[in-house]
């Protein structure tokens, strides 16, 4: 029979301390670093005493003296348990925990690689004003529809779908609804052997660079741009090349010759927010052909436009079959779903089905019928909307503020999307600005983290999905006292 007890594998070897107290100060670090739960009892005095080679009397020696300490609790009949109280001290406890394992140092080194950290905080909904991207309003989602779904999928008529191994296929039943409630509204029409699920944007970019890695030719990135593409490709061992952007997106003819794939964000450039135009993505179609590179097509916040109709995505509009469209669900559901999706010619599909069921076999057949529900009943339909409306009246409600308190910094045009992208005057320090920020309880995103180089520190970008409306002119005017101070 399986034991659930935890296992105390050895004591200390060179502890000059007795028995007994070292069998208690191998329990309580265990308690204070919570490596041990509240409800589940510790070894009996026997299968402890078995474990640690010593009597079941020094044993309970030594769990006596730690009750005695009110680290454990004793209950009739059932055993030994960590005291209650334990649970308010974790934060302190587990800071200053010291365990063997903890002092062993790695046997191996690894050489730098250049990847591009997040660098918010973990506590950053803690922050009064966090205005940073790729955050939701939890107030926002519709918990009743979601747990409506939750509930469905976990029926017994569902459950042989998401209980057996997939293998490396995906639920049929959420690519139907991508294809019929998703993907058509950005005028794609692909069948089901050309949609891969992922596990988010970032997870699609990283098989993409795995199957194209073999080729050594270079992939050209916005520059500034996605840094997670950046990583997802330098992880992957390919070469990148920056390409600069303007007024109406990624400049095609800046393009150099010898690329094998071209990364872009048209409908809201990350981060500038700038939406390519009609022209440029033509452009940027026919310079594919003559050059013979593919396009990556990251579609981000294509939902979110208030000053303008959403453009015509790129895949759209392909006829060669030259367009990789990458798509998330975290900005319209939720980012710890982490589920998005790849579009692409079947032979592409194919390779992609490959590297990922040698990643992860497939994303959680049981999230990917949740979400399934969820665009099959009209729950996401009727969010959508929801945060349309409600995104569009922060986004110019951010508009105002920023004209009136930040004017004497160049702001990127955009027609929608979450978040502004401004840019201060030679010799402008936007990352000393972030953290003296930071110190007033204001969160931004500082621009220099999205070069290619991290060789511009003038911009900035502020996010506002996550503040609520009423905060928002609030935040901007103590940005606005942060930037005339370096000025």
């Amino acid at each position: 029979m399986a034991s659930v007890s935890p296992r105390f594998l050895k004591l200390p070897e060179t502890s000059q301390l007795s028995l007994r107290d070292q069998i208690c100060e191998v329990v309580s670090s265990a308690i204070t670093s919570e490596a041990l739960a509240l409800d589940r009892p510790l070894p009996s005095c026997r299968e402890l005493a078995e474990q640690l080679g010593v009597s079941r009397n020094t044993v309970f020696a030594a769990y006596n003296r730690l009750v005695d300490l009110e680290l454990l609790v004793s209950r009739d009949r059932s055993g030994y348990f960590v005291a209650p109280q334990m649970a308010g001290l974790k934060k302190v406890s587990s800071r200053t925990a010291s365990t063997p394992q903890q002092e062993v140092p790695c046997p191996v080194t690894f050489q730098t690689k250049n990847l591009m950290p997040i660098v918010n905080p973990l506590d950053w909904n803690a922050y009064p004003y966090p205005f940073i991207y790729n955050q939701i309003d939890p107030d926002l989602f519709p918990v009743d529809g979601w747990r409506e779904c939750t509930r469905q999928a976990l029926g017994r008529k569902k459950m042989t779908v998401w209980a057996s191994d997939s293998v490396e296929s995906d639920s049929p039943q959420l690519i139907k609804q991508l294809r019929q409630r998703l993907l058509n509204t950005r005028g794609i029409y692909a069948n089901e052997d050309e949609i891969l699920i992922t596990l988010g944007s970032q997870n699609a970019l990283y098989i993409l660079g795995t199957i194209f890695a073999h080729s050594a030719k270079p992939v050209a990135l916005e520059d500034p741009g996605f840094f997670g593409a950046r990583n997802a490709f330098r992880l992957a061992g390919i070469e990148m090349i920056g390409v600069p952007i303007d007024s109406d997106g990624l400049i095609p003819s800046a393009i150099p010759a010898g690329c094998q794939l071209v990364f872009t964000t048209p409908s809201h450039q990350f981060p500038t927010m700038v939406t390519m135009s009609q022209q440029r993505r033509e452009e940027l179609l026919q310079t594919a052909e003559a050059k013979d590179f593919l396009i990556i097509e990251d579609d981000y916040e294509a939902e979110m436009n208030y000053v303008a109709k959403s453009s015509p995505s790129i895949r759209s509009m392909d006829k060669t079959g030259r367009v990789i469209y990458v798509g998330s669900l975290s900005k319209t559901i939720s980012p710890g779903i982490r589920l998005g999706f790849i579009v692409a010619h079947r032979d592409i599909i194919r390779e992609a089905r490959v590297a990922r069921g040698v990643m992860m076999r497939h994303p959680p057949t049981i999230v990917q019928e949740i979400v399934a529900l969820f665009f099959q009943l009209g729950h996401y339909d009727s969010h959508l909307r929801n945060i349309e409306r409600r995104y569009n009246k922060r986004w110019h409600t951010m508009n105002r503020a920023i004209t009136k308190h930040l004017g004497m910094l160049l702001r990127t045009d955009s027609e929608g999307g979450t978040s502004f992208w401004l840019t201060g005057p030679d010799g402008f320090d936007a990352s000393e600005l972030t953290r003296r920020l930071r110190e007033k309880g204001v969160l931004v995103d500082r621009g220099q983290d999205y070069y290619l180089k991290n060789d511009d520190k003038r911009s900035f970008r502020l996010g506002f999905a996550y503040v609520p409306v009423s905060k928002l002119e609030a935040g901007v005017e103590i940005i606005a006292d942060e930037v005339r101070a370096l000025l």
